[in-house]
């Protein structure tokens, strides 16, 4: 071999060697970045959770007493059946983000995505309150779905009875200002409070109203009055609500609360 084969062999040796060297410090430094940093996320997802179930918790000190993070337990849900689990640990668990990922959810067929997600998934958290034995006293459901201009993102307050409302209140929106941006007004949520979910015959019925719900009306007992103006909005609260409070949503869970199985 001559001396000029040699020196092209050792300098492709070399940058072989440096190749992996690098490889193997960077897969180092990504291990040490991810365990050093895990804490963080944590704690930065734990914050942000707390500030937005803090609107709910507000929302209920006065109909079902003061309430804190303390007061509040939560369970991971499989959606499918209703059932806790504990394949993934509720405090990193991020809904939204696992819809996004097909071994973590599964698509919607567009006649039943009233919610207009496209995709639900497995799992959703639920946060409950219970009483002194131990039962459901409680319930506060987190729901999202696409309204006119953005996604809506609120959590639902049911009472013990996995039926009546205790509250509704969005803490993310970007619908129109003045107009969809209402659904966060304190007299718009103010309507929520004393709504049922389900009829006699376990229909889910909650929703809004194409206009004003008219006194006498069957409807009475389970829709709001639509905001004027702001139907597309309107209409996405009404498809959210409707989603994640049937079968495809909550629905086997809250059956299962019902038999005081929760």
């Amino acid at each position: 071999m001559d001396s000029g084969a040699a020196t092209r062999n050792g300098g492709s040796i070399r940058a072989v060697v440096t190749a992996l060297g690098v490889a193997v410090i960077c897969a180092l430094l990504v291990s040490y970045t991810a365990v050093t940093l895990r804490p963080y996320y944590i704690a930065n997802l734990e914050a942000e959770r707390d500030a937005q179930l803090a609107s709910i918790l507000s929302a209920l000190s006065g109909a079902a007493g003061r309430i804190s993070f303390g007061d509040v337990e939560m369970r991971l849900v499989d959606l499918d059946s209703g059932a806790y689990t504990d394949a993934v640990d509720p405090l990193t668990y991020d809904a939204e983000k696992a819809a996004t990922d097909p071994a973590m959810s599964r698509p919607i067929a567009p006649e039943l995505d009233l919610a207009g997600i496209k995709r639900r998934p497995n799992y959703a958290v639920a946060y409950i309150q219970r009483d002194q034995s131990g039962a459901v006293r409680m319930l506060i459901l987190p729901v999202y779905g696409v309204g006119y201009q953005s996604t809506l993102s609120g959590y639902l307050a049911l009472s013990e009875d996995a039926n009546s409302v205790l509250a509704l209140r969005f803490y993310e929106q970007n619908d129109t200002p003045g107009i969809g941006a209402r659904i966060q007004d304190p007299a718009w949520e103010a309507l929520w409070p004393g709504k049922l979910v389900f009829d006699e015959d376990g229909n889910v019925r909650i929703g809004v109203a194409r206009g004003s719900v008219a006194i006498g009306s069957s409807d009475i007992d389970y829709l709001v009055d639509g905001i004027s103006g702001a139907t597309r909005t309107s209409l996405g609260v009404h498809g959210l609500l409707r989603f994640w409070l049937g079968e495809s949503g909550f629905g086997p869970y809250l059956a299962r609360v019902r038999k005081g199985e929760g």
